[in-house]
């Protein structure tokens, strides 16, 4: 197979289908489109207009492509206001990309289905059967409730409890990764007290290093354990995914990511940075973090480039790194 043929059978899951993996452009890998607290559907005072919602949406996508935004990824997983029909419209309207996910977690957000003891004595859902219906929505297609399937999912969305990993987030933990074992898409992880455990547990799957994503790694804690560094040298691709939280203590600064970052890269890990905010197009039932989906690539990528980060390394980070982490191997 020539290079040619090669780098056009390489394609990432959409929610219209398979995409050539060249054709993402610049990528908001860890983002949210519509998120709604499990439960919030249902109450007095929430407003569900679909409407309205899809209109916000399609304003925020097109001024993300107006500032040469190709491709979101939606990492809300299954349970968290994830509508397929709604972000098949949104991608078919806008022209933007979208990459929806699978997955679930911390425990703490699981549905009680999802809870309830499978066995005598007690035990959580054990690895195997979140595995395989995390799988089913890569390869049979994402579930739309009672009603059918509908597009591929992209990602395997899990995040362990912040304070530290259960039982069931470790199930989740290790499905997620013989899911991405099985087909090909890759993983995001948000950890929980310690982000080199916790890739330990997905990578003890036998999952390739290359293949995770390590969320979070902005947070305070981490950046103080030296988690990002450590991660990269793993050989995971590490985010720093909320890009814009300035008035949060338990996350450093813009100023300091920039810092942060431009470290990284002269330690030699340009090639494993993903950059994201974070920002939810429509909350429900929860705070929204209401930044443009255009934030880092519009206001936080300058900034980075006036402390040194480089014309080719912010390329890599918008546009190689994460085609090189959502195209199916």
């Amino acid at each position: 197979m020539t290079d040619a043929q090669t780098a056009a059978s390489r394609t990432v899951n959409t929610v219209l289908g398979p995409v050539p993996a060249d054709d993402l452009g610049v990528v908001a890998v860890h983002e949210a489109l519509l998120s709604v607290v499990p439960g919030a559907e249902h109450g007095y005072d929430i407003t569900i207009d679909r409407a309205e919602i899809f209109e916000t949406l399609a304003r925020k996508l097109r001024d993300f492509r107006d500032h040469g935004g190709k491709t979101i990824v939606d990492s809300t997983g299954m349970f968290h206001g994830r509508d397929v029909r709604l972000y098949e419209a949104l991608s078919r309207s806008t022209g933007v990309h979208i990459v929806a996910s699978t997955g679930m977690g911390p425990e703490e957000m699981l549905g009680g289905y999802f809870l309830t003891p499978q066995t005598n004595p007690p035990t959580p859902w054990p690895a195997e059967k979140f595995a395989d219906l995390f799988t089913k929505e890569v390869t049979e297609g994402m579930v739309v409730p009672r009603v059918e399937r509908r597009g591929a999912a992209g990602l395997v969305a899990t995040a362990a409890s912040r304070a530290g990993m259960t039982p069931t987030d470790e199930s989740l933990f290790r499905g997620a990764a013989r899911t991405a074992l099985a087909t090909g898409v890759p993983v995001s992880i948000r950890f929980g007290v310690d982000a080199l455990q916790d890739l330990d547990v997905v990578l003890d799957e036998g999952l390739g290093a290359d293949r995770v994503v390590v969320g979070d790694l902005d947070r305070r804690d981490a950046v103080a354990a030296g988690a990002p560094l450590e991660v990269a040298r793993r050989g995971a691709f590490v985010a720093l995914d909320h890009v814009g939280l300035d008035d949060d203590g338990a996350y450093v600064t813009d100023l300091e990511r920039a810092a942060l970052l431009v470290e990284l890269v002269k330690a030699g890990h340009g090639h494993r940075i993903l950059l994201s905010s974070n920002a939810i197009g429509v909350a429900k039932g929860h705070p929204g973090h209401d930044l443009p989906y255009s934030h880092v690539s519009s206001t936080f990528v300058p900034l980075a480039k006036s402390v040194g980060l480089r014309d080719e390394d912010a390329r890599r980070i918008l546009v190689d790194n994460p085609r090189d982490l959502l195209t199916v191997r």
